[in-house]
């Protein structure tokens, strides 16, 4: 190998390769699946906020998360469980007291951060692939500043997993009392998979076991640490998880409440 002392004057420091990348793989086809799954949820979900219908099944006391907790003067009998104190413009999402905290939650998070920057904004695209831009800045400007308080979100998120899983409770409901069917189901698989990706936040993780010298010294934080760093590795695959259930979930309400089909039901 020639030394920056040896090597002869005029040498490049690199080899000149005209190639933008000499990846060979297809390294193209997982920032398009990102921007095609993102892309489908963000529309799905945009239009079912603002449909304002179809979300909320009085016999069994079903409530989409998109709607929860649902406090616009819009806000159908029985669907608003924490009153209705905002107007009923179109414009104001039922659910506006969480939705857009949710929001930041979601976009503030570092997995998500990976996959927009390398799919929307090809920064980078891939591994051994140019940055789409011409300078990087990282995240010191507005309004990537803002990506710092991903933390504060995420009391925030924790906050609405517990409105979310009161709404699974208060649905084991029936006209006979308490009751039981395939949308139990589906909401209790949506809220176990919502505390699953919220606990499992690299916020969370820091927590629990961040600034802490000796870990013998507390047993208890030092096992919910262990148990957090263990989703904490699964915590893409929980970001994807969950924007499935929240879908199927919202999907299933919006199929009772319109009468597609009826639910089906294993207890009254």
């Amino acid at each position: 190998m020639t030394s920056t002392a040896t090597r002869p004057r005029g040498a490049r420091a690199r080899a000149a390769i005209a190639a933008k990348t000499l990846r060979t793989d297809r390294w193209w086809f997982a920032p398009l699946i990102t921007v095609v799954g993102l892309s489908a949820w963000v529309i799905y979900a945009t239009v079912r906020v603002f449909m304002h219908d179809f979300y909320w099944v009085p016999d069994y006391h079903y409530l989409t998360p998109f709607y929860s907790p649902c406090v616009t003067e819009r806000c159908v009998e029985g669907s608003s469980h924490f009153g209705s104190f905002l107007p009923g413009w179109w414009i104001i999402p039922d659910a506006a007291l969480t939705l857009p905290f949710l929001l930041l939650f979601r976009l503030t998070c570092y997995y998500y951060r990976k996959a927009y920057y390398r799919s929307f904004w090809l920064s980078p695209p891939a591994c051994a692939v140019p940055d789409g831009h011409k300078s990087y800045s990282g995240e010191t400007r507005f309004p990537l500043l803002g990506q710092n308080l991903h933390r504060y979100f995420f009391y925030a998120a924790a906050i609405i997993s517990l409105i979310n899983t009161w709404d699974a409770i208060y649905a084991f409901h029936s006209p006979k009392g308490f009751g039981f069917g395939l949308g139990n189901v589906i909401l209790l698989v949506n809220v176990v998979m919502l505390w699953a990706y919220t606990i499992s936040c690299h916020s969370c993780r820091h927590i629990i076991g961040g600034r802490l010298k000796h870990f013998s010294k507390h047993p208890v934080r030092y096992k919910a640490w262990t148990g957090v760093s263990w989703l904490n590795t699964r915590h893409m695959q929980l970001a994807w998880i969950t924007l499935g259930t929240l879908a199927l979930t919202d999907f299933y309400v919006m199929a009772i409440a319109a009468n597609w089909f009826p639910d089906l039901r294993f207890i009254n």
